[in-house]
């Protein structure tokens, strides 16, 4: 586990009805939100004494930019059903674990903390907060030929450990939570997003929220922002995303949002990182907001 855990932790701690009487709230920060986090920093200080609060967090641009000086070119996978994901070879985790459990990780904790919360960073590895298997990858080239990728260390999330988080929030904590797992013998790249539904789902929290650089879900972006969705229109919205429409990274984003509703999220709200007060205005209303209205998800995403 990251530095910073008193001793204590464990044997000083709040009842789970003064826990429970604040809603648990599980916020992704991607984009350039990311690297630029002071705003939300802010906006979560001014929340944590309603909420109790788990971020979540990814770092396209910090591990993008750490390639670029190792001289790493980036290279990505789409699978047969048409989700985009970052081709992670040995050399690349490398890059993905520094710029992910360092840069990225660190300067969210430190922005959190000069800003009066009580943030702690992790990853996947810290108390095996995150288990993950490695997948086999299936990838698809531009003539529709598809291959095998074996020497890709991409993770699929099998376990949360949801007591450690209960834990942390219990002792007044904001756990911040870089998208490593563990897996049988390194660490692996997950997706951020999809984390994010996990831990969701496994805390029963009220309310997901995905921060991203864009309005919330655009039907023909960048026109038609989409305020609202059900769980069944939201099936449709993951059918047609990718396709023109929206981008692939919206597509997979869906497809998350789809996985912590079926989770027993009651809310997930896509929103834009890029405003004042993000998270608050999310909350408010802005954005796009998915609620239940069952219908589950199929096997679209099988990598």
């Amino acid at each position: 586990m990251a530095a910073g855990v008193p001793p204590t932790l464990g044997v000083m701690h709040m009842t789970n009805t003064q826990t429970n009487e604040r809603p648990i709230i599980v916020v992704k920060i991607g984009g350039s939100t990311a690297q630029q986090p002071e705003e939300i920093a802010k906006d979560i200080a001014s929340l944590q004494s309603k909420y109790s609060i788990v971020v979540v967090h990814g770092g396209s641009a910090q591990i993008n930019e750490l390639c670029k000086r190792l001289n790493i070119t980036p290279k990505f996978i789409t699978s047969p059903g048409g989700f985009k994901s970052r081709y992670t070879n040995a050399e690349v985790l490398q890059a993905y674990t520094l710029a992910l459990r360092g840069e990225a990780n660190s300067r969210l904790v430190v922005s959190l903390n000069t800003t009066g919360v009580n943030a702690i960073g992790l990853s996947g590895c810290d108390g095996r907060l995150i288990e993950a298997k490695q997948k086999i990858i299936t990838s698809v080239d531009e003539s529709g030929k598809q291959k095998i990728v074996r020497d890709d260390y991409t993770g699929k999330i099998e376990k949360i450990n949801g007591g450690l988080l209960r834990t942390l929030l219990r002792e007044g904590y904001v756990p911040v939570v870089a998208a490593l797992a563990l897996g049988e013998t390194s660490l692996l790249n997950i997706d951020g997003d999809r984390l994010a539904a996990k831990i969701g789902s496994e805390l029963k929290a009220n309310t997901v929220v995905m921060l991203t650089d864009v309005d919330g879900y655009y039907k023909n972006f960048p026109n038609d922002l989409v305020s609202s969705l059900t769980r069944a229109q939201l099936t449709e919205a993951i059918e047609i995303a990718g396709g023109g429409k929206a981008s692939g990274g919206m597509k997979k984003k869906l497809f998350a949002c789809a996985e912590a509703i079926d989770g027993g999220v009651q809310r997930v709200v896509i929103g834009n990182g890029k405003t004042e007060a993000p998270l608050s205005k999310a909350l408010d209303g802005s954005g796009t907001h998915i609620t239940a209205n069952r219908k589950e998800i199929g096997n679209s995403e099988e990598n």
